[in-house]
């Protein structure tokens, strides 16, 4: 081999440099497959579903609810809620710094019943339920916030 010209030598021979140089097809089928892995993971926790939204919509009118029910026992005054087309109306609340939302996070959400919601200013109130939906199908999901009068407004289930 002393005789050889460098060029007749096998690369990885130089130099004392290992054969190979990248990776094998092995290493990159196992960084693909986690990459596949992660990516189908981080896709199944970004979704969020009509029912996560109809949820989310609930909690956040039973502590709006709540809200309006502790101003009215603080000013004395009757408060009640509404449904209106595209979100809800408060009757009777106190001139306050910032008022509470009238609209729903969601266009498609709707309260079934036009009945309204008397909130104070007693500390126990009548039984109330509301029932939400998203959309204006009857076979869409709804969700039900009730309260006995006594304990505050919760997010009783859905259908």
């Amino acid at each position: 081999m002393a005789n050889q010209s460098p060029a007749a030598v096998p690369r990885g021979l130089r130099a004392g440099r290992p054969a190979w140089g990248g990776f094998t097809l092995i290493e990159l089928m196992v960084v693909i497959t986690i990459i596949a892995i992660g990516t189908a993971i981080a896709s199944l926790a970004l979704r969020d579903t009509g029912a996560d939204q109809l949820t989310r919509e609930g909690e956040r009118l039973a502590a709006l609810l709540e809200s309006a029910r502790a101003t009215s026992r603080a000013s004395g005054i009757p408060v009640t809620w509404r449904p209106a087309p595209g979100g809800f109306v408060w009757e009777g609340l106190p001139a306050i710094a910032e008022p509470l939302p009238t609209r729903w996070l969601d266009a498609g959400t709707a309260a079934v019943s036009q009945a309204p919601v008397v909130l104070g200013p007693d500390p126990v109130i009548g039984p109330q339920t509301v029932v939400l939906r998203r959309g204006g199908d009857a076979n869409t999901a709804s969700l039900t916030l009730t309260t006995d009068g006594l304990r505050p407004f919760a997010v009783a289930g859905g259908s």
